[in-house]
Order: C-alpha cells, then structure tokens, then sequence
C-alpha cells in the first residue's frame, strides 16, 4: 500500500470511529436536553461535540471527514472527554489522528485482572515465574520461583535491588557477571521512559547506596528493551539448571511485567524442574536458591 492510501486509509478509519463513538453517547450522558422523540440523529450531533470539546463546529466537522487539518493533543483530548472514550479508544484516536498516542493507563475495569494474572504464573508451574511492577518490585511468584530462584518473603522483594543484593542469589547463579550488564541496561531504559517518576529515582538511589556494581555498570549508560535472559544456576539438589526468562507485556496492564522462565535442552532442567516441584522435591528443598 503507498503511502498515499495508507493516509487515506487512515482518514477513512478516524471518520468511521469518531461517529461511531459520538452516536453511541446520549445527550443525556453528556448533559443536555434528548430533544424527546424530535430528535432523529442517533447519540451527539457533530455540533455539539463542539461545543462541548469547545472547539469550533466546523473543525470539527472536518476532523470526523478524514480531512488535512492540524490537530494537537489538548484538543484530542477535549474531544476523547466529550466522546467518554476509554483509555485504549483515546490512544486508538491519536493514532488515527497522526499523533504519538499518550503513554497507556491502567484502566479502573481491569485493576482486578491479578486473580487471572495468579492463575496464569501458577499454572506455569514447574518452571519459576514471577510479576514485577514498573519499579522492579515483585508483585507475586510461584512456588518454582521460590525454589529456584530464591524469591522468598525475606528479601527486599525488588528484582533488581535483590540480584546486585542477595548473596544467596548471586553465589548460585554462573551467569551473574553477563547478566548484570543486561539487567542494569533495561532498567536504564525504563527509567529513561519517566525521568520524572520519583518510584525509579528511589530505586536508583538505594541501588547506588548499595552495590558499587550497579553504580559502575549505570555509568556506562547502556540501554536495552526487556526481552529474554538465559540463565544458568547451580542448585544443590539438582545441579546445573538452564533457564531463559522472558518478560512480557499486559497491554491492559502496562503497569505489569510478567517474566515467565523457560528450561532450555541443556542439563536435563526440566525433568529437574519437574522433579523440585515434586512432593519429594519439596521435602528436600529446605533451603531456597536463586539463580
């Protein structure tokens, strides 16, 4: 497609989303008269879309009609309020708009998506699987976490704090040396997202505070986006285990990082793993381990 019809394209989608949205708000939602049986348009007219956004009428008759007009975020805004459009619909009207969508929110609907998020990390069971939010600090883990990774109730509960932290987590892990490199480049990376957010500038604060590691390794200013991680882990019951971690997203949580461990061919680990989250496994395991 040229980029002639992709913009047509585009336009064509914007006029179909925006009188979608605007007939399906009552003038009575939006806090005007319905106009009784009078009334024969379906939800808001166009005019009053623009009165309510406070932007003129034919603006913004011309916005529904695909047409080449210059459009900021306030007034996008203004409008997504009027059309009481979702947080996903909002960041869909920038796109079609030609505008770089505003970061995702979590909505108030889906705020109890953890009880589906707990049975997903439980059902990866035997392999470890953990939940971070956006400042490292771990939400929830499975019992293969537990076992595996030596996530316990004792530690700091901050991934990033723990792994240039634990000792227990470092002194199991062969790849600490590799891995640290990435870690630090991620977080980098989501810091560099909200340089503003105070939650990631009190985490850098005590990460500097307590591992020269970690503060030599953020000078050299190194950026990488999440992705996977192969970790390699002496476990004193079962030996050498290999593991790739892989972070994912929620787009309904953007506030959410699930990492999910996967056993590699190598050393046998996932009849290892499977064998630690045995009944006999469990009763053996009296000490966590990390990796």
């Amino acid at each position: 497609m040229t980029e002639d019809a992709l913009r047509t394209h585009r336009r064509r989608e914007l006029r179909d989303f925006l009188m979608s949205r605007r007939a399906r708000v009552s003038p009575t939602e939006a806090g005007l008269p319905d106009g009784g049986a009078r009334r024969r348009t379906p939800g808001l007219r166009r005019e009053e879309v623009a009165v309510l956004a406070g932007v003129g009428a034919s603006w913004y008759q011309w916005l529904e009609q695909g047409r080449d007009i210059s459009v900021s975020p306030q007034v996008l805004d203004a409008v997504a309020r009027v059309l009481r459009l979702s947080n996903a619909e909002r960041r869909h009207l920038y796109l079609l708009a030609g505008l770089n969508p505003p970061a995702p929110e979590v909505a108030p609907e889906v705020r109890d998506m953890c009880d589906g998020l707990r049975r997903l990390i439980d059902t990866w069971m035997p392999y470890p699987a953990h939940i971070m939010d956006p400042y490292y600090n771990c939400v929830m883990y499975n019992d293969a976490a537990g076992m595996v990774l030596g996530m316990r109730p004792d530690n700091t509960q901050n991934c990033i704090i723990d792994f240039f932290t634990d000792p227990l987590y470092r002194g199991q892990s062969r790849t600490w040396e590799k891995n640290a490199r990435t870690v630090v480049a991620q977080f980098r990376a989501s810091c560099a997202a909200a340089p503003d957010d105070e939650g990631y500038q009190e985490v850098l604060s005590q990460l500097r505070d307590a591992s020269p590691e970690f503060a030599t390794l953020w000078e050299e200013r190194d950026i990488e986006d999440a992705g996977q991680i192969r970790k390699e882990l002496d476990h004193p019951l079962v030996g050498l285990l290999a593991v790739e971690s892989t972070a994912m997203k929620v787009p309904a949580r953007p506030d959410l990082t699930i990492v999910l461990h996967t056993p590699l061919p190598e050393a046998n680990t996932a009849a290892k793993l499977e064998w630690l989250a045995s009944p006999e496994g469990r009763r053996g395991s009296m000490y966590p381990v990390a990796g």
